[in-house]
């Protein structure tokens, strides 16, 4: 976009970005107020803005921008007088007129620069806000199983299982005298199953804490938990605190 109050500076800038392909004008002004109310709906990449207009000055128009809807700002003016306030306001850079070719062309690829760099900036946050909702979006609880035996499946609803025993590459599904092989690890299944009904107390042990019926204190930050069944677990010292902290807010 280009916003100069002066006719022929306009035509000198947008005829100097016609020997450019990769850039397209899609607005021409004449005053800040004009620009205010364009700039939010072209979106321009670049903005060639003069400084010094009747009315609303070039740099009032940046200041009176949200910060999101700022583009990237090369400066037109025919006074030096005010650089630093168009530096204040971040512009890209600042062109005396008449404008050198040379000058311009610099300017410009400055701005391309800075455009690229933009991208992949913008692409890269839209792949972290992607990432972060994949990682923080609330992943279903496990309900049932699947146990294979043979060519039998057996359906374990997870609200029958006791507690879960770790087996080397298997785990074990204790639900009240059977238990059932999957071929799971123990860090899977307590990624996946419901924390407000699963505890893991040891590192190949995992019980259900409906199904706790006594805590007792041991040696070393130990407990031995009793489940209903009579089972008797001893949780380790690695995962003491997370049993602390159900005796002091569940139990």
């Amino acid at each position: 976009m280009v916003v100069d109050d002066e006719p022929l500076a306009r035509l000198g800038v947008t005829a100097r970005l016609r020997a450019h392909a990769d850039v397209a004008v899609v607005g021409e002004f004449g005053s800040g107020e004009e620009a205010i109310e364009a700039i939010p709906r072209l979106a321009p990449d670049l903005l060639f803005l003069d400084i010094q207009m009747p009315g609303m000055s070039g740099v009032e128009v940046l200041r009176a921008l949200p910060a999101n809807q700022r583009p990237i700002v090369i400066f037109l003016t025919a006074y030096d007088d005010y650089a630093v306030d168009a530096f204040e306001v971040q512009a890209l850079d600042y062109l005396l007129k008449p404008v050198d070719d040379a000058r311009f062309e610099a300017s410009l690829g400055r701005a391309r620069r800075l455009w690229a760099i933009y991208q992949q900036e913008s692409a890269y946050d839209r792949l972290q806000n992607l990432l972060q909702a994949q990682q923080t979006q609330a992943i279903k609880p496990l309900k049932r199983f699947a146990v294979r035996r043979g060519s039998d499946v057996t359906l374990v609803n997870v609200a029958d299982i006791e507690w879960i025993e770790g087996l080397g590459d298997y785990a074990g599904l204790h639900v009240g005298a059977k238990t059932h092989l999957i071929r799971e690890s123990l860090t899977f299944l307590e990624n996946r199953l419901d924390k407000e009904h699963f505890l893991r107390v040891h590192r190949s042990t995992i019980v259900r804490i409906d199904c706790i019926l006594r805590v007792e204190p041991l040696a070393h930050r130990d407990y031995l938990i009793t489940l209903r069944d009579r089972s008797a677990i001893r949780s380790s010292r690695t995962y003491s605190r997370a049993v602390r902290d159900l005796l002091q807010n569940r139990l």
